[in-house]
């Protein structure tokens, strides 16, 4: 439930290309998920670039973010050995300029290193 104040995901249709991905919103990360551990915080700011969302988590799945309209952002999971991790916003854009975009990839090396899910917690 999205309650009455839904935020805008996306950028307005007129902008261009690097506008489209300037577009951002916070987001809250659940304290003992492992955005937050991995950064060391309880909340980012990221590019919002979806029409759509995530309307309920599959079975096995917990949320890692969310926006302040409760839109799920982030969710993770394991599937056997392997971690699941997945973000609404795009991490790969202005990784310069943001080291939690950085950090994401930090992250998800460190798993195809072969860190089990549990040790990407610490």
């Amino acid at each position: 439930d999205l309650g009455a104040t839904a935020l805008p995901h996306h950028a307005p249709a007129h902008v261009d290309f690097d506008a489209l991905f300037d577009h951002v919103h916070p987001v809250a990360l659940a304290s003992s998920g492992l955005l937050a551990r991995a950064n060391g915080k309880t909340e980012l700011s990221v590019n919002s670039v979806h029409y759509q969302g995530v309307d309920r988590l599959g079975e096995g799945l917990h949320i890692e973010a969310t926006a302040p309209d409760g839109q799920i952002e982030a969710f993770a999971g394991t599937s056997g050995k392997a971690l699941l991790l997945a973000v609404q916003w795009h991490p790969e854009w202005a990784t310069d300029a943001h080291d939690d975009r950085r950090t994401f990839f930090h992250l998800l090396g460190r798993a195809l290193r072969g860190a089990a899910p549990e040790e990407l917690r610490q």
